[in-house]
């Protein structure tokens, strides 16, 4: 990982949750939402959470008495999702870093982090701060993206991204998003945290777009995929925008478009 890999600032945050959260985030963070639901915490500890579309998913579905900590390292970030949900006073909101959470010890009935671990630059750590903060039988629930090839917006826009700049090609989206999708990797770092019980599924989506446009400024201007193309060349980044909009196109037709999504859901009982 690369030190502009967990830069989420200038209009990164606003395209981000504009355009990629319905692309591909919303239908996943329901999915977590329900599983956070069904073990009923009374305060739930949010973890990386971005520009909050799980937090609002868990706000909608659990009940009042329910408190949730929300927290991002990235501040313009968790500034866009307070934003969102500023009303909702079960919310509380603190920038923070998951691998030095600013917590007591057990502290939370439930841990949760969606499509945020794999940016930890120690798994393990996150994962022991995870259990540190979780009371005895708390649950942590997190979700990761498989292999990119199993993921076709980011494939496709990736290998168009290498012919605008073969010599260096922009490898965010394999390296990071989709670089921790090892099962066997993830269950062993979990134990090796403390952690005991665990289970994983595999959830299959579709990502939905009216045009090719859409996900090609989603993921070249929303994400830290647009640092790696301004470090090769910044003048080039609407050029880049609209040959992985061109390569979508070829690939799925140039009108409403959709492509196939997969991730890993894993549940660990401290």
């Amino acid at each position: 990982m690369t030190t502009t890999d967990k830069v989420f600032a200038g209009s990164i945050p606003e395209i981000y949750d504009r355009l990629l959260v319905p692309l591909i985030f919303e239908t996943y963070a329901r999915d977590l939402a329900v599983r956070v639901t069904r073990v009923a915490p009374g305060n739930v500890l949010e973890t990386a959470a971005g520009t909050g579309v799980l937090t609002r998913a868990m706000a909608s579905q659990l009940p009042a008495g329910a408190s949730i900590t929300v927290t991002d390292l990235n501040a313009p970030m968790l500034d866009r999702a307070m934003s969102r949900l500023s009303a909702d006073n079960r919310i509380s909101w603190r920038q923070a870093d998951a691998l030095e959470l600013p917590f007591v010890d057990q502290s939370f009935d439930a841990v949760v982090c969606q499509f945020g671990v794999m940016f930890f630059p120690d798994k393990v750590a996150g994962y022991r701060e995870a259990r540190r903060v979780l009371k005895p039988d708390g649950n942590f629930f997190f979700n990761v993206w498989d292999k990119i090839a199993n993921n076709e917006f980011a494939d496709v826009i990736t290998q168009a991204l290498a012919g605008v700049f073969p010599n260096d090609p922009p490898r965010f989206m394999a390296r990071t998003p989709h670089g921790y999708h090892n099962v066997e990797r993830i269950r062993e770092e979990l134990t090796t945290a403390g952690f005991a019980r665990i289970s994983v599924e595999m959830v299959d989506g579709k990502s939905v777009a009216p045009s090719p446009r859409e996900p090609a400024i989603a993921f070249c201007q929303g994400t830290p995929l647009r640092n790696e193309i301004a470090e090769r060349d910044a003048s080039r980044l609407e050029d880049a925008t609209n040959k992985a909009a061109q390569a979508l196109a070829d690939r799925f037709g140039t009108g409403p478009i959709e492509g196939r999504m997969r991730a890993y859901v894993i549940h660990a009982l401290r």
